[in-house]
């Protein structure tokens, strides 16, 4: 293992779009490194205030613990300290979440996402005594995730409360897709003024931004980092005509996420598919989803080739 660059120390709060990077992938085991290199630089010239890896985006829990490892230490290498790199370690075992956790540290990551542990069914209470208990053992900062599409909990306020007596914890990245919920969650600014506070699901960016949070984590960004970058500032800056034109566009992007099925797979399948046919990284998908095929890669291309992304490669990545 080489010698890590010094991690990127973010100011607190994290302030604005942190993409869900997708794994490039050349087959079932194998990381497209070419294709990761092309697009961390591509998401990093356009203004990305950090980068997730291991998310859902990332189809971390379908990836073996071996190419989980390899990811993050590619991704810090080529990062170099650059911008904040957040590793998600979400597992059903504690034990294995703290060794990505520590390994990590040791390459360069600045801070971890977890979300509870998904296979058993768990109450508020074992939920928020998981997190503790990573945030405490954890050589890196702890952002909690709350994915409950994912997993079969949805962290209450009260648990989120909870942890904001711990100081290794530093945010909420929260995919509920509840804005009510969310504002809710900004009044814990009053006793952690130092978290962050990030919206998943990325038609919801500026809404959440106009309540007081701090961007988001929008996997439409490995496409198009720019459109959301520029997305986040106009919404910071409060200049609402070009919020909405900006979140037009960004709803036309999301068009991608039907396109070859619905749910998880027809998302995935459409980003992936739109970042091989922009000659970004292949549109290998993880096992258990298939990866797009011919008929509807023409429509996303067509899509792709609407939303005249400047600067990007226009020769077709592997497929």
């Amino acid at each position: 293992m080489s010698t890590p660059a010094a991690p990127h120390l973010f100011k607190a709060p994290l302030r604005g779009i942190v993409p869900p990077m997708v794994t490039p992938l050349l087959s079932r085991d194998v990381l497209d490194h070419a294709g990761l290199e092309r697009l961390i630089k591509w998401q990093i010239d356009g203004g990305i205030a950090g980068l997730f890896v291991l998310g859902t985006t990332g189809e971390g829990p379908s990836l073996s613990y071996r190419l989980r490892y390899e990811l993050v230490e590619r991704t810090c290498e080529l990062v170099a300290g650059r911008i904040p790199v957040l590793v998600g370690v979400t597992d059903t075992s504690l034990d294995e979440a703290l060794e990505l956790a520590k390994f990590s540290k040791s390459v360069g990551a600045s801070a971890i996402v977890a979300a509870p542990p998904y296979y058993f069914s768990i109450g508020q209470q074992e939920a928020g005594d998981f997190l503790a208990g990573l945030a405490e053992e954890s050589p890196l900062p702890l952002f909690v995730y709350n994915m409950p599409s994912c997993v079969k909990i949805s962290l209450a306020y009260e648990t989120i409360e909870r942890l904001a007596g711990h100081q290794n914890i530093c945010g909420v990245k929260d995919s509920s897709g509840d804005l009510a919920a969310y504002e809710k969650l900004l009044e814990l600014r009053r006793v952690r003024p130092d978290w962050t506070f990030l919206m998943g699901p990325e038609l919801l960016t500026a809404a959440s931004m106009r309540l007081g949070g701090d961007g988001g984590v929008n996997g439409g960004a490995n496409l198009h980092p720019r459109l959301f970058v520029d997305l986040f500032h106009a919404a910071d800056q409060q200049n609402q005509a070009e919020v909405d034109r900006l979140q037009a566009e960004a709803e036309r992007l999301s068009g991608l996420y039907s396109i070859a099925g619905e749910g998880p797979a027809g998302y995935l399948r459409g980003l992936k598919g739109a970042l091989g046919v922009a000659g970004i990284c292949s549109d290998q998908l993880a096992t258990p989803f298939r990866s797009v095929d011919d008929a509807d890669r023409a429509k996303i291309a067509k899509l792709v080739s609407s939303l005249k992304l400047e600067g990007v490669v226009t020769t077709p990545a592997c497929h």
